[in-house]
Order: structure tokens, then C-alpha cells, then sequence
């Protein structure tokens, strides 16, 4: 942690809300709140955690970088 009031310590929350917002919720209404749980539980789970192209993973999703790092670990180890 930095100190109080340093503006870098939201960075990453600021920018996964901003993402959720332009990706999910600016494009639909929701009736109720149900829905929009549901919703939002299906943009984190399924796409923002398993399918997104991270910069920091050089633009791979993170399922390719894990599948990268298991093929090249097992060849190292010989398996």
C-alpha cells in the first residue's frame, strides 16, 4: 500500500469498473435486480476472467497463457 491519497492505489478497481460499465451495463437495461447480478456475474466469471486479452499476459486471454505456461513447464520437466 501507498501512502493516503495516492491516485495509483484505484487504478486496477477504476479500470475493471470502467470496463464493466462500457462493456455491460451503458448497453442494457436491466428490469430487475436479479438479472443484473446475473448478468454481471456472467461478464466477470466467463468473459473478463477467462476470454479478455490482457496486456500483461502479451494480449493472451488468461485460459492461452495458462495453457502456454503448462506446455512449456511439462517440456522443461520432460513430462
Amino acid at each position: 500500500m501507498s501512502a493516503k491519497g495516492n491516485c495509483y492505489d484505484n487504478v486496477v478497481s477504476e479500470s475493471f469498473f470502467h470496463t464493466l460499465k462500457t462493456e455491460l451495463t451503458h448497453h442494457i437495461v436491466f428490469e430487475t435486480r436479479s438479472q443484473a447480478r446475473e448478468a454481471i456475474f456472467g461478464f466477470i466469471e466467463i468473459w473478463y476472467n477467462r476470454k479478455r486479452l490482457h496486456s500483461y499476459l502479451d494480449y493472451m486471454s488468461p485460459a492461452q497463457f495458462e495453457e502456454k505456461y503448462v506446455t512449456n513447464r511439462n517440456e522443461r520437466l520432460g513430462i
